[in-house]
């Protein structure tokens, strides 16, 4: 089952990213064309000019990403944890397999937090959880590639455990739940980027840590008026991302693997 869901969570995304709607849009109108439906061509069209101006000039992302950064307060101020989960997503796996090196992509903030905590809390364990989020896999994990970077840093690796498997962030939770058994009880925090928190902490509690605190970084919104400019591919980028991000939160509800569709903290 986990792997059905996987699959179609990957499969039926491209039929609702908001780009395939642009493309249906301007397909609709040249099928109105040729089948001399040619008002009804021009208004398609028209809808398709609106929405690229629109998307080109302001960051329509932003209306669905900021509920979702600022559901947690930044930089948590918290007694040394027992664990830091660094959850993955923030390395780039072709081009660090095509370069031998690390690579890694809009998401890097979460390593340079993981370095930060690491030094904070010399005390605390790192959990590096991240397997490939790809259909057609990668040569390396993303907890490997998380443990090169934090070892190249000055990270013992005597202080790492990684959890290689994970695909998606259901599997996160579970699984590195499972590494340290009835240790998710324990202080832990939490580290993704701000907009994937609130479905990342609803699935570590759903997976039975009692303790853990988040910890978002990797902010993608910002003040609204200046972000307004000429920037589509930026800005659909940021839409992707938010879009998705909502259908995931009501996804993973619906099926039970979160506690609540905007958790708070575990057990509230």
């Amino acid at each position: 089952m986990d792997t059905l869901f996987f699959v179609l969570s990957k499969t039926l995304w491209i039929a609702v990213k908001p780009e395939t709607l642009f493309g249906l849009l301007l397909l609709g109108a040249i099928l109105a064309v040729l089948r001399d439906r040619r008002r009804l061509g021009l208004g398609i069209l028209v809808a398709g000019l609106l929405f690229f101006i629109s998307l080109a000039t302001v960051p329509l992302g932003d209306f669905f990403l900021a509920p979702l950064e600022h559901r947690f307060a930044a930089r948590p101020q918290v007694a040394e944890p027992t664990y830091v989960v660094v959850l993955g997503g923030a390395e780039a796996n072709e081009q660090s397999a095509a370069t031998g090196m690390v690579n890694v992509n809009d998401a890097g903030e979460r390593l340079l937090a993981a370095i930060e905590l690491a030094v904070a809390y010399p005390q605390s364990t790192l959990i590096l959880s991240g397997g490939s989020g790809s259909l057609a896999g990668s040569a390396q994990s993303s907890a490997t590639l998380m443990a090169e970077a934090l070892t190249a840093a000055g990270i013992s690796g005597d202080r790492l455990l990684l959890e290689h498997e994970s695909r998606n962030t259901a599997e996160n939770g579970r699984l590195s739940a499972g590494l340290v058994g009835a240790g998710v009880s324990a202080p832990a925090l939490l580290v993704t980027s701000a907009f994937h928190m609130p479905r990342s902490l609803g699935v570590f509690c759903a997976a039975g840590w009692s303790d853990i605190t988040p910890f978002p970084v990797d902010y993608r919104t910002g003040n609204l008026g200046k972000r307004i400019g000429w920037k589509f591919a930026a800005n659909l980028e940021d839409l992707n991302v938010g879009v998705r991000e909502w259908i995931g939160l009501i996804a993973y509800r619906v099926t039970g693997r979160t506690t609540a569709l905007i958790p708070r903290q575990c057990g509230k």
